[in-house]
């Protein structure tokens, strides 16, 4: 095991090795980033890249790591070039808002909104959504994984959000505009300021897309505003014209989706939310469900097609926790191996693979020196393949997730949901749309690979670049080994 540095003991960063004039390690961030991070560890727990002219110090071991998110959380601001990217079209929301007295009432407004309580009221709703877009394929027709997932999870997350009937262009633009988006802010993130902000035709092109996305958002909210008046007029009495009208409406309340929480949200001291602070928090938690949950479910459908025990542990639990009726919300307690098998797709492709901090003080980190207002980096895709944390870290093992096994291993690795006071607020809401949509898809399917293996490509997430595959009807795990059993003689 490593052992921490004497703070005592001053010394001078390592520099990462292969940086160029001018954009110092910008180009290895840009070609082969995952394995330029990886690679950082052997250099020591602090390691000195440059971004242009710009320093950065990458924190490459989790016990480190935790000193920055958890335990002198006030040196390290939620910030960097990362952030500031994310920040042009997320604006101020939960994801990218400054650390302080706004940030913490905008969480506690929000936290009502991911109650497990709460969240188990749509949960229904989206089983029926998903088990309806997954019945539409066609077995043996090979299809787009990834895109299948990211569509999939927008969309069961737009009726969460927002409940049913939001236009259906919003939800296809949404789709076309955020991969362009998200390009476009890795570029602003490993370029020099000066080249971002220079009126060249990609940084025209994503000004536009983020001014789209915008306008997009503010259909949606002003849909459930509509949506939430409606619920509120007053019944008629019955025998009334307007009576099945007013059942209607009611029907519409109890559709009302979880954005309900902020667009009725009144804090004592500064009252609601105002719009433009509406859709900062659409466009965080919509960014969200898409990258981090369509991605995750993707790597586990692929894994899951190349490793058949895993898979025959997952029919097996699933059929004896649902039978053969369809998947129910109070069943998402019932299904521990799932959740691991979940986890450990999470372990291994990420989902982030990259996340910035800025020091508000002078600090010193196992040792090495950090100026005020330095960038500050530290990956969850690096500490969650320490092979000082994780056994074979490139073997895919739902297994290492087994209560006694996951005793040794140190909670601070283990980043997807981030830790400490900005650890992620729908977290909860997450695990729950996951297991809803791989127990639905397992449940009806099993998918083969119709393409090479695909290879991970850090963008935002860590995704596939990649991903077809092939359905097909899965026989349920009794009716399986009726088949299986010999004819009497």
């Amino acid at each position: 095991m490593r052992r921490p540095t004497d703070e005592r003991r001053i010394r001078s960063p390592r520099l990462g090795p292969d940086r160029l004039p001018l954009i110092g390690h910008g180009h290895q961030l840009a070609r082969r980033p995952l394995e330029f991070m990886n690679a950082l560890r052997e250099q020591g727990s602090v390691v000195k890249i440059l971004i242009g002219p710009t320093a950065a110090y990458v924190v490459t071991d989790p016990a480190v790591t935790r000193r920055v998110l958890v335990t002198e959380v006030d040196a390290f601001a939620k910030g960097g070039k990362i952030i500031d990217a994310l920040r042009v079209f997320f604006g101020d929301g939960l994801a990218t808002i400054a650390d302080g007295d706004l940030h913490m009432k905008h969480r506690r407004l929000m936290q009502p909104m991911f109650n497990k309580s709460h969240i188990a009221t749509r949960g229904d709703v989206m089983i029926s959504h998903v088990r309806t877009a997954t019945e539409a394929w066609a077995a043996g027709v090979a299809r787009d994984t990834y895109e299948d997932m990211n569509d999939l999870t927008l969309s069961t997350f737009l009726v969460a959000l927002f409940g049913s009937g939001l236009p259906g262009h919003v939800e296809q633009e949404f789709q076309g505009l955020m991969p362009e988006i998200m390009r476009g802010t890795i570029r602003q993130t490993i370029l020099p300021g000066w080249v971002t902000k220079l009126p060249l035709p990609a940084n025209r092109a994503h000004e536009r897309r983020v001014a789209r996305l915008r306008a997009l958002i503010d259909q949606a909210i002003d849909h459930h505003r509509a949506q939430l008046a409606s619920a509120e007029q007053p019944a008629p009495p019955p025998g009334c014209p307007a009576h099945q009208d007013g059942a209607q409406a009611e029907g519409t309340a109890s559709q009302a989706g979880l954005f309900s929480t902020l667009l009725t949200a009144d804090d004592p001291e500064t009252g609601p939310l105002s719009r433009q602070q509406l859709q900062d928090e659409a466009i965080t938690l919509l960014t969200g469900a898409i990258e981090t949950t369509g991605t995750t479910l993707a790597w586990t459908l692929y894994e899951i097609s190349r490793n058949p025990g895993i898979e025959r542990k997952l029919h097996a639990e699933l059929d004896a926790v649902c039978g053969e009726r369809p998947l129910r919300q109070e069943d998402l307690g019932s299904l521990p191996y799932m959740r691991s098998v979940l986890k450990e797709a999470m372990r291994m492709y990420g989902p982030a693979w990259l996340v910035t901090r800025t020091t508000t003080r002078p600090v010193v980190l196992d040792g090495v020196p950090i100026p005020e207002g330095a960038d500050v980096v530290y990956s969850p895709y690096v500490h969650q393949h320490d092979p000082e944390v994780y056994a074979d870290p490139a073997a895919f093992d739902p297994g290492r997730w087994e209560p006694e096994r996951a005793k040794s291993i140190n909670r601070s690795s283990f980043l997807a949901f981030g830790d400490g006071r900005r650890k992620c607020i729908g977290e909860e809401f997450a695990w729950t749309e996951l297991l809803i949509v791989l127990a639905t898809v397992v449940q009806r399917w099993r998918l083969t690979l119709a393409s090479a293996p695909p290879r991970p490509q850090a963008i935002v997430t860590v995704k596939p670049d990649k991903l077809s595959m092939t359905p097909q009807p899965r026989v349920p795990t009794k009716a399986q080994e009726h088949e299986e059993q010999p004819a009497p003689s």
